[in-house]
């Protein structure tokens, strides 16, 4: 197993590898590949994050950071950070293979001075690679009421003290929005992919039986 920095031949190939990851995971297809494609020219993106994993010479890993911020309760906004998509090829899902390459970037992360991330995603996985609820850091998320526990929404302080006693409200970086920004532009770009079957399954957001 070997991670390193994407390089751009990589594009295209991780770029199909995260469409693989997220198709039908979320929503009928996904738009994780196209977030990913367009946030590289994002004064956003992080470049020395922007990692790959590989196996046997084959690339089965990514995951990017975004910075971010936390607007505090006084107006003032406090800087911040985010990741993902992250993505793991399906055949190796399951496998320890993500949780690896979390924690490196999450280690590589606090050695470049990163504080404080904070992502939308599941606190079982999660929670392995030391995120909990952002509710406990006093960190509230936008589209969901203030008192709310919201399960999905979890963060981590990489420097502890980095946040302290301050309160917020995050919103994603405009940058993960841009399919539904652009649906026209994003059609355009799927349509360079082979074809795949869009379905509703369980678990998806907004199902219903």
């Amino acid at each position: 197993m070997n991670i390193r920095l994407e390089k751009p031949q990589d594009w295209r190939e991780v770029e199909n590898l995260t469409r693989e990851s997220f198709w039908n995971v979320y929503r009928p297809g996904c738009t994780e590949h196209y977030v990913l494609n367009q946030y590289r020219n994002n004064p956003d993106f992080i470049p020395e994050l922007d990692l790959v994993m590989e196996e046997d010479g084959r690339i089965i890993g990514h995951v990017m950071f975004s910075k971010a911020e936390i607007v505090l309760d006084d107006g003032s906004v406090f800087p911040s950070w985010t990741f993902g998509p992250i993505s793991i090829h399906p055949d190796y899902k399951r496998k320890g293979y993500g949780l690896k390459l979390l924690q490196y970037a999450l280690k590589k992360a606090k050695e470049m001075g990163i504080g404080l991330l904070q992502m939308e995603g599941n606190i079982e996985f999660y929670k392995h690679a030391g995120f909990d609820l952002a509710c406990k850091l006093k960190i509230h998320y936008h589209a969901e009421p203030r008192e709310s526990d919201v399960p999905y929404f979890l963060a981590q302080e990489l420097i502890p003290g980095y946040w302290g006693h301050r309160e917020g409200t995050y919103c994603p970086p405009k940058g993960y929005f841009v399919a539904d920004a652009n649906p026209e532009a994003f059609e355009a770009y799927e349509a360079t992919f082979p074809q795949k079957e869009k379905l509703r399954l369980p678990g998806q957001l907004g199902y219903e039986e």
